[in-house]
């Protein structure tokens, strides 16, 4: 579990943290000779019941709001310090709204100082808190008066953070790693080394990512809080050593995760929540996107038709790729003046269209959100590995919807329902189309639908199998059929035909090419040739030439008998015995190869087996 503390610069946040926990955490030689926080600092709390959570010491300086920004993301409870003495002021406001837009809904505040006031005062400023807290993510937060110079009210307020600890809902250690990183240095004999506070998952050593740039590395040992562990999981702050990346790679703002679907965001849709700031949001403002560690320069479009509502659905374009999910919380602020102007969550990280619209809030139901991305999708579905990102959930919490009747899930991706009876009607209409058009094929082949069709391949393949269990479609290996469909011949294909077997089995050895039956008969041939084909009225050699069965048969006979079991034999070896020309003779011999009747081996073939000659 991790506290952030927050609050104006000087009212005693460092000396609070070393009170509680015995730790400076004031550790640049920079920020002991001011005498003020300049970056994070990290200690460890023991607490009775709840055990050591992690402690991230925030800058309470205007100028250091952005590292105030990367420490208070990700945190699961706050420690608003405010000073007794000076009450609430201009910090305090913008980390109270900071803690607001970032959603951290348990915390207790601190008032420090309470040796330099008298009970008056305090009271007075204990009222004056509880009026600025209303509205605010810590409006039912205690209010623990405190000292860190004398320890008056440390009990107390070890106490607060204690029942406050005990009522935060642990994040899931089985969903997918992410770590923000805050710090990254080199170690000799180590390598570089990157802390942060784990946001998500479990990590061990082995195979991992570094965002942004996709860099692979190896995580080569862990810390927590000084100590060797096997894993880190959620709400940790951990160090972790790393081979296969420089510390430049892997500098505050990077993101170290594993699994599948993570990708860098460009563009994020998102819903907005505009304080009462004087800047006004148009897509030519310029402004900066505080998400995790990140601090990068963004764009937002807010849709016109939501303009005006608390939540507000936006476009951010980032003008540096970072590593989002959905559900992440997000601050953005202008630069002049410099000013929290909106707090936002991701409601998509990736979408897949170039302009995308709004999709489904991120509080609506699960199955609503997948059927959002589904639509945004199209006929191609939504990619299966990015929806633990996409969706903001854990990779078992997304399986889960397969169970749903209105998606359609496979080891890829994941298809509405009513995509799939599109799909399904489309390929029925199809099939049915071609067989009026063709009604001597058997068929239509798989391949032809799947290029027909602007469905993915595993949609058609869905499609086909949902058809056919309905008996709608039968499928027959590669040839797809209307249920009980049977070729047939028109009253003229049926005259043909009886011409074309008579023309065939009056030819005996040496029957005319397929060119030459349609110069004779005309362009209605090569339909009925497929038909007798499928029929056995004849049977098809090569591609030039079809045999009466008749005659095939006694060709078969005569080969088999004049090759003998242990034996080569040339074409012209057994020319005579099949009783054909060279021009026919080839090609029969390669048919006999394909049936498995002979085969080829140096100059010659041998019998392979003379079960399978025709009898």
């Amino acid at each position: 579990m991790i506290l952030g503390t927050a609050g104006h610069i000087d009212h005693g946040k460092t000396a609070l943290v070393r009170a509680l926990t015995g730790v400076d955490t004031d550790r640049l030689p920079e920020e002991k000779r001011r005498g003020i926080t300049i970056d994070l600092g990290f200690a460890p709390l023991e607490l009775e019941g709840v055990g050591t959570i992690g402690v991230i010491d925030v800058p309470g300086h205007e100028a250091f709001v952005r590292t105030m920004l990367a420490g208070a993301t990700g945190i699961d409870l706050a420690l608003l310090v405010i000073a007794a003495d000076e009450g609430v002021r201009p910090q305090t406001r913008e980390h109270l709204t900071i803690l607001t837009m970032l959603a951290v809904r348990s915390g207790v505040v601190a008032l420090t100082k309470i040796d330099l006031v008298d009970k008056e005062w305090l009271e007075l400023v204990t009222a004056d808190v509880a009026a600025v807290l209303q509205g605010s993510a810590l409006q039912d937060a205690p209010i623990v008066p405190v000292s860190a110079q004398t320890g008056e009210g440390l009990e107390q307020l070890r106490a607060a953070i204690q029942s406050s600890a005990s009522a935060v809902v642990a994040r899931d250690a089985a969903d997918l790693f992410r770590m923000p990183v805050d710090r990254a240095f080199s170690v000799h004999g180590t390598g570089t080394v990157v802390t942060g506070t784990v946001w998500s998952g479990t990590l061990r050593k082995g195979a991992a990512t570094v965002f942004p740039g996709g860099f692979p590395v190896r995580v080569r040992d862990l810390q927590s809080h000084g100590a060797t562990v096997g894993t880190v999981s959620a709400s940790m702050r951990a160090a972790v050593a790393l081979a296969g990346v420089d510390v430049e790679q892997a500098a505050r703002g990077a993101v170290l995760v594993t699994g599948e679907g993570w990708t860098e965001s460009a563009v994020m849709l998102a819903e907005l929540t505009l304080t009462d700031s004087a800047v006004s949001v148009t897509p030519r403002t310029r402004i900066r996107c505080h998400l995790g560690a990140a601090d990068v320069g963004a764009r937002v479009r807010l849709f016109d038709s939501f303009a005006g509502q608390i939540q507000t659905p936006a476009r951010v374009r980032l003008d540096q790729p970072i590593i989002a999910r959905a559900g992440d919380r997000f601050v953005l602020r202008a630069g002049s003046p410099l000013e929290v102007i909106a707090g936002g969550v991701v409601t998509d990280p990736v979408p897949a269209e170039r302009r995308p619209r709004p999709v489904s809030p991120f509080s609506a139901t699960p199955p609503d959100r997948l059927l959002a991305l589904c639509a945004q999708g199209g006929s191609r579905g939504v990619d299966r590995r990015t929806l633990p990102v996409r969706m903001g959930m854990s990779p078992s919490t997304v399986d889960a919807l397969a169970s749903d009747q209105r998606f359609f899930f496979t080891d890829r991706a994941v298809f509405s329902g009513e995509l799939l009876e599109e799909a399904s009607r489309a390929l029925q209409e199809l099939v049915e189309g071609a067989l009026v058009n063709s009604p001597t094929e058997s068929g239509v082949q798989l391949g032809e639908l799947r290029g027909a069709l602007d469905f993915s391949s595993e949609l058609v393949d869905e499609a086909l199998r949902l058809l056919a269990e309905r008996e709608s479609l039968e499928i027959e290996g590669a040839v797809v059929r209307t249920f009980g469909w049977k070729p047939r011949l028109s009253p003229g294909q049926s005259d043909l035909a009886e011409r074309i077997v008579h023309a065939y089995c009056s030819s005996g050895e040496e029957p005319p090419t397929v060119a030459e039956v349609v110069a004779r008969h005309g362009d209605d041939v090569a339909p009925v040739l497929r038909y007798l084909e499928r029929e056995a009225r004849l049977i098809r050699v090569s591609g030039e030439f079809y045999y009466c069965p008749e005659v095939v048969d006694r060709m078969l006979a005569r080969l088999v008998t004049a090759m003998g079991e242990d034996r080569e034999y040339s074409p012209a070896d057994v020319k005579d015995a099949v009783g054909t020309s060279r021009k026919y003779l080839i090609p029969f011999l390669e048919f006999c190869d394909r049936t498995r009747i002979t085969e080829r081996r140096g100059a010659g073939r041998v019998l392979r087996n003379r079960q399978l000659a025709r009898p």
